[in-house]
C-alpha cells in the first residue's frame, strides 16, 4: 500500500479541479512507478493511457485508488478482487456515512476484499502519502516532505489542515493517512505496520472512536514500551451529554470519555487537547533525545520572558536546575558583569551567536541540568539569523533535549528556519515550548515504570465463582444481587470481608449478633433499596441480642416508610470494621472495551467529590498503584496531617483481584465496593457494603 510498484486511479478524469484530476496529477507529481488512469472513455489523460476498466490493464497492479460514485465502487472492488490487486483505497464518500443502506454496501465490500487478503483503507477518506517514495494518493492541495514523524487520522479533512500546518513549520511526516470508515484497515493495522516502519519515529493520531480497546492497548503498548515510538492521540469527543442513566455509583461518576483516557494511559499513548499540542510534541519528539530528569536550565536575552518560563516550569512540573559552583565560574568567564548567573540565565540584549554558543555548551555541560530552552527576543543588536545557524551544533553536541523559543514573527522568521532545518524545536512563546517538554518528562518517566505484569489469579477460585454467578443469574436475563449475595463471589477472589450473616427474622438477627460477638452493623438487603443510608436500611454500632431485634424491626419500619412496597429480602449482619479511609471501587462495563474499572472517594459522598480514577480491565500491577495515587484522598491514605499511613500495599491488591474478577465473569456489568474501609498499615481493607448487577452475556 505505501510502498506500490504500480497505481491504478479508477475515476482519472481530464477535468480540472475535480477529485479524479487532482489524485492523478499528485501521483505524477513524484511518484516512479507505473501509473493506470482508468476511465470508462479510455483515451488520454494528463499524457498517459487510460484503460476502461482495471481488467483491461495488461500489467500488475499493486495498488488501486478508487474515486468514482458510489454507486460504482462496488464493482471496482470486484474488479480489484479478480485482478488480485494488493491493496485498495477507496477516496469515494456516499457509504456508511449516509445512513444504513450505505454501511450495509460498505460492510459486504470490506468483507470481499478480507476474504481475498487484500486490505482496503476507506471509503469516504483523503488518501495516503509516502513522501520518501514520491506517493502522493491523496487529493490534498499539498504534499508533505520526508520525515520520521506518521500520521493517521479518521478525518480527511483534518489532513489538508494539517499539512499545511506542518508544512509553515517546516515538519516532514514518513507516512500519512486518512482511514475514513475503516470498513477494513484501522487504527490498529496501521499501528501495526508503523512498529516495524523504520521510516517512523513516532506516530501523530486523530481519532473519533477505537475499533477495539485490547488490541489498542496491546499494540500501542508494543510501539511505546518495546519499540521505543511515541504515540500521540488528538481524541474528540471529550464532552460528554450525560452519565449514564445506571444503578451504580460508577455509571454516575464515568462520564463517557473517561474509557479513552483509561485507555491512553495503559497503552503508553499520550492524549493532547489540541492540533497545535498535538505537533508542539511531535515536533519534540521526533528530534530530541529523552530526558533523564526534570531539572530545567533557561537561557534568555531578557527578564520578562524569563520569568514567564519559569512560571511555567512549575505549573508543569519541571524544576529549575541549581546549577554548579564550577558552572556559574566558567558562566563568568565569557559573560559581562551585568549578565545574571543565576538560572535563568540572562545573557543580555546585545548578545550575539557567539555568547549564545558559550552560554549553551556550559549550561547544557552541568550534570545538574536535564533539559535547556533557549529563548530570545529580537532586539535591535540580536542577530538571529546567526544564532539560529549556530546554536544547533552545540545543542545536538550536549546529548539533552533542548528547544528554543525564539518570540516575534517577521524578525525571527530566518533564525527559525535555521533553526528547524537542522532539528531543532522552536516555538512562539515560553509556555508552548515549557509545557512540550514537561510533556516530555512525563514521557521519560512513563517508559521507564516497572510492575508491567499482569496478577497472577492462581489462588482464585474461578470456576466456583462461575458456578455461583450462573447459579444466580437462572434463567433470567439480568439479577441485582445484594452485599450477602456478593459475598460469596468476593470470597473466591480473597476480597477482604468480615465476619457476618444474613437474617430472616429478629431471632436469628439475635443469634447472629451474639455468635459474632462484637459490634455489628444491620443492613437491608433488597432489590428495590438502592440507597441503603437514605432510605434508613443501615444501622451501626449494634451490640448485643436485644439490641438487634429492636435494630432489626426499625429497619423494616424505615425502609415501609421511605421506600413504600419494597421488598426486603433478608438483614446483613456483620462485624463494625475497624476505623480508616473510605474509598470506593467500581466497574461500569463498556460495550466495546470491556469493564472500566474505579477507585476513588468512597462513602456516602463519592457522588458528590467525583474523586476518581478509571482503568480498564485486565489492569497491570501498575496501573493499579498508579490509580490509588492519581486520586485526591490518596494523601489521606499516605497519612494526611499526622494520620497514621493507611495500608496502601493491601488497597492495591484488593483492585487488582477485583479486576481480575470482573475479566473472569462477563456477566458482571456493574458492581459497587462501597465503602472498601482502608485500615492502618498492616490491617488490611475490609468491603463494608457491596452490590452487582449481573447481565447474560448475549
Amino acid at each position: 500500500m505505501f510502498n506500490p510498484k504500480s497505481v491504478a486511479v479508477v475515476g482519472a478524469s481530464a477535468k480540472k479541479g475535480g477529485v479524479g484530476n487532482d489524485v492523478l496529477l499528485n501521483l505524477i507529481k513524484d511518484y516512479k512507478g507505473a501509473i493506470y488512469p482508468v476511465n470508462p472513455k479510455g483515451g488520454e489523460i494528463e499524457g498517459l493511457q487510460a484503460y476502461t476498466s482495471l481488467s483491461e490493464i495488461p500489467a500488475d497492479v499493486d495498488l488501486v485508488l478508487v474515486l468514482v460514485n458510489a454507486k460504482f465502487v462496488p464493482s471496482v472492488v470486484d474488479q480489484a478482487i479478480e485482478k488480485k490487486v494488493k491493496a485498495i483505497v477507496i477516496i469515494s464518500a456516499g457509504f456508511k456515512e449516509i445512513g444504513p443502506e450505505g454501511a450495509a454496501i460498505e460492510k459486504e465490500m470490506a468483507r470481499k476484499a478480507k476474504e481475498a487478503n487484500i486490505p482496503l483503507v476507506g471509503p469516504n477518506c483523503l488518501g495516503l502519502i509516502n513522501a520518501k517514495a514520491g506517493l502522493n494518493g491523496s487529493f490534498a492541495a499539498k504534499s508533505c516532505k520526508p520525515g520520521n514523524l506518521a500520521f493517521i487520522s479518521q478525518s480527511g479533512a483534518l489532513c489538508t489542515s494539517v499539512l499545511d500546518f506542518a508544512e509553515a513549520r517546516e515538519m516532514g511526516f514518513s507516512k500519512f493517512i486518512s482511514f475514513g470508515n475503516k470498513s477494513d484497515v484501522n487504527e490498529i493495522e496501521l499501528l501495526e505496520y508503523l512498529a516495524d516502519d523504520p521510516e517512523t519515529k513516532a506516530i501523530a493520531m486523530y481519532l473519533e472512536d477505537v475499533a477495539c480497546g485490547k488490541g489498542f492497548i496491546e499494540v500501542a503498548s508494543k510501539l511505546f514500551w518495546e519499540k521505543g515510538k511515541v504515540v500521540l492521540v488528538l481524541k474528540s469527543g471529550r464532552s460528554a451529554e450525560g452519565a449514564k442513566a445506571v444503578s451504580s455509583h460508577t455509571g454516575s461518576l464515568a462520564g463517557s470519555d473517561a474509557v479513552y483516557n483509561a485507555l491512553f494511559l495503559q497503552s503508553g499513548a499520550q492524549r493532547v487537547d489540541t492540533i497545535s499540542e498535538l505537533f508542539d510534541r511531535a515536533a519534540l519528539y521526533t528530534t530530541q533525545p529523552l530526558p533523564k530528569g526534570k531539572n530545567l536550565a533557561i537561557i534568555t536575552n531578557a527578564g520578562g520572558p524569563g520569568v514567564m518560563a519559569t512560571d511555567a516550569a512549575v505549573n508543569a512540573g519541571l524544576k529549575l536546575a541549581q546549577l554548579s559552583d564550577e558552572t556559574k565560574a566558567k558562566l563568568k568567564e565569557t559573560m559581562p558583569a551585568a549578565a545574571s548567573l543565576r538560572n535563568p540565565v540572562d545573557v543580555l540584549g546585545d548578545a550575539h551567536s557567539d555568547r549564545y554558543q558559550a552560554a549553551t555548551e556550559t549550561i547544557m555541560a552541568d550534570p545538574n541540568v536535564d533539559l535547556g530552552l533557549i529563548l530570545l527576543t529580537p532586539q535591535s543588536m540580536t542577530d538571529t539569523d546567526n544564532i539560529g545557524r549556530d546554536i544547533p551544533k552545540v545543542i545536538h553536541a550536549c546529548g539533552k533535549p533542548v528547544v528554543c523559543a525564539f518570540m516575534g514573527a517577521s524578525a525571527v522568521a530566518e533564525g527559525v528556519h535555521n533553526l528547524v532545518s537542522q532539528g531543532i524545536p522552536n516555538y512562539a512563546f515560553p509556555e508552548a515550548a515549557v509545557a512540550a517538554l514537561g510533556a516530555y518528562v512525563k514521557l521519560a518517566e512513563f517508559r521507564n515504570l516497572e510492575g508491567r505484569e499482569y496478577m497472577d489469579a492462581a489462588e482464585c477460585d474461578v470456576e466456583k465463582a462461575k458456578k455461583l454467578v450462573a447459579d444466580f443469574l437462572g434463567d433470567a436475563d439480568s439479577k441485582y444481587l445484594t452485599q450477602a449475595d456478593c459475598r460469596p463471589i468476593f470470597e473466591c477472589y480473597n476480597l477482604p470481608l468480615l465476619a457476618s450473616g444474613v437474617a430472616k427474622s429478629a431471632d436469628e438477627a439475635a443469634a447472629i449478633v451474639e455468635k459474632i460477638g462484637a459490634k455489628v452493623v444491620m443492613k437491608v438487603m433488597s432489590d428495590d433499596v438502592k440507597h441503603k443510608f437514605d432510605a434508613g436500611g443501615v444501622i451501626l454500632n449494634v451490640e448485643g441480642a436485644e439490641a438487634a431485634k429492636a435494630a432489626y424491626a426499625k429497619i423494616y419500619e424505615n425502609v415501609e416508610k421511605n421506600v413504600p412496597g419494597a421488598k426486603i429480602d433478608s438483614i446483613l449482619i456483620e462485624q463494625m470494621a475497624e476505623k480508616g479511609v473510605e474509598v470506593i471501587l467500581g466497574c461500569n462495563r463498556d460495550a466495546k472495551f470491556g469493564p472500566l474499572v474505579m477507585i476513588g472517594h468512597g462513602g456516602t459522598y463519592a457522588e458528590l467529590w467525583k474523586d476518581v480514577a478509571f482503568r480498564l480491565a485486565p489492569m497491570q500491577k501498575v496501573s493499579a498503584e498508579r490509580m490509588v495515587r492519581q486520586i485526591k484522598t490518596f494523601k489521606m491514605l499516605d497519612g494526611f496531617r499526622g494520620a497514621p499511613k493507611c495500608d496502601v500495599a493491601k488497597l492495591e491488591a484488593t483492585l487488582l483481584s477485583f479486576a481480575t474478577m470482573l475479566v473472569n465473569h462477563p456477566e458482571i456489568a456493574e458492581c459497587d465496593i462501597n465503602p472498601l474501609i482502608v485500615h492502618e498499615a498492616g490491617k488490611g481493607c475490609s468491603v463494608a457494603d457491596a452490590r452487582i448487577m449481573l447481565r447474560r452475556v448475549k
